[in-house]
């Protein structure tokens, strides 16, 4: 039998819970890992203030698991025409040419709410409404693959990622993915469009891979990236989101993605943030991306290396699959299956 729904005041607003006892996390149990404890961390980190300015005004898609994360996922784009009045919509583009009303958080208790329809983990878009085609935020995402770790990506980013931001005047703002990755944030001036911010983050991905040692790749096809961090240059393309700072995942544990300084990238583990730890971490230490959006950059210098790369002949990247063809961009075709790739290597 399902626990009785209750009401929570969300900074004078009634949300409510349903269904509070149910287990999302089953490894946690009933002493860390109900729905309850879900929605109680998405309460305190917002009304701390940290949760809602990582969401505050962007499109956002909702994760959910409402049977909790051994349940069917739903992942929602588009917001339920019921909703309450205190939840707001923003309209959005979506690469087909399709619009569609998303999530527009605006206060702590849009975020509860969602957290009680199941969302573990927001992914807002990198851009602000109601300008929804302008990033204000170039995204690095570090993403480990077999034989890597949490450890190659910080070590990507401290020693690689980090100097190199320095050399082109620009400052980036790390968290946790919450699994065994890392992402990067850089705030932009909102004037540039998705293909050019896309074509920034390439140049920089190109320039990191260029320094790394071999450690890191552009390489979008899985079969040619070997024991390398990827760097997923497409997460800058219009309707590619990242979990958002202060998001729960998936994860037996109930990590999240934190925030941290580079003064404790070296020292954090992602199994040390969780819904039960970051709170107090917050409380203790602050938001490390709280002054973020204070500093806005120019991608001038990027888009210059990136026209230097193209005239070089290296060209653009594919884009993901569910994408339209774009101008500019190769033949998206897995290497192991370019019939044209394989003659041309043969002659």
């Amino acid at each position: 039998m399902a626990s009785p729904a209750v009401e929570l005041d969300v900074d004078g607003i009634a949300v409510r819970l349903s269904s509070p006892d149910k287990i999302y996390y089953p490894q946690l149990g009933t002493d860390g890992g109900t729905k309850r404890h879900l929605v109680e961390y998405y309460r305190t980190v917002a009304l701390q203030g940290a949760a809602v300015a990582a969401l505050k005004d962007r499109p956002t898609h909702l994760q959910r698991f409402p049977d909790g994360i051994e349940g069917e996922e739903v992942y929602q784009k588009r917001l339920p025409a019921k909703r309450p009045e205190h939840v707001g919509s923003c309209e959005v583009t979506f690469p087909s040419g399709r619009k569609a009303d998303v999530l527009r958080v605006q206060n702590a208790a849009n975020i509860v709410w969602a957290a009680n329809l199941g969302t573990i983990t927001f992914h807002p878009w990198a851009v602000r409404c109601p300008d929804t085609d302008h990033p204000d935020e170039l995204r690095i995402d570090l993403d480990p693959q077999p034989g890597t770790g949490f450890a190659e990506a910080v070590a990507i980013a401290d020693e690689v990622l980090r100097p190199l931001l320095s050399e082109l005047g620009l400052e980036g703002f790390p968290k946790t993915s919450g699994g065994r990755g890392l992402h990067v944030y850089i705030p932009l001036v909102p004037r540039w469009d998705f293909i050019e911010v896309r074509h920034a983050g390439i140049a920089l991905a190109r320039e990191v891979e260029r320094r790394s040692g071999d450690r890191a790749t552009t390489a979008w096809w899985k079969e040619e990236r070997g024991e390398r961090i990827f760097i997923d240059f497409n997460q800058n393309a219009r309707d590619r989101t990242i979990a958002a700072a202060y998001s729960a995942r998936k994860t037996p544990i109930a990590t999240v993605s934190t925030p941290v300084t580079w003064d404790e990238l070296r020292d954090v583990h992602p199994d040390d943030c969780t819904i039960a730890t970051v709170p107090n971490l917050l409380a203790d230490r602050g938001d490390p991306m709280a002054a973020m959006h204070e500093k806005a950059f120019e991608l001038d210098v990027l888009l210059e290396m990136f026209e230097k790369d193209i005239a070089a002949g290296l060209g653009d990247l594919p884009y993901p699959p569910n994408y339209p063809k774009m101008p500019g961009e190769p033949k998206r075709v897995q290497p192991s299956r370019d019939r044209d790739r394989k003659q041309t290597e043969t002659e």
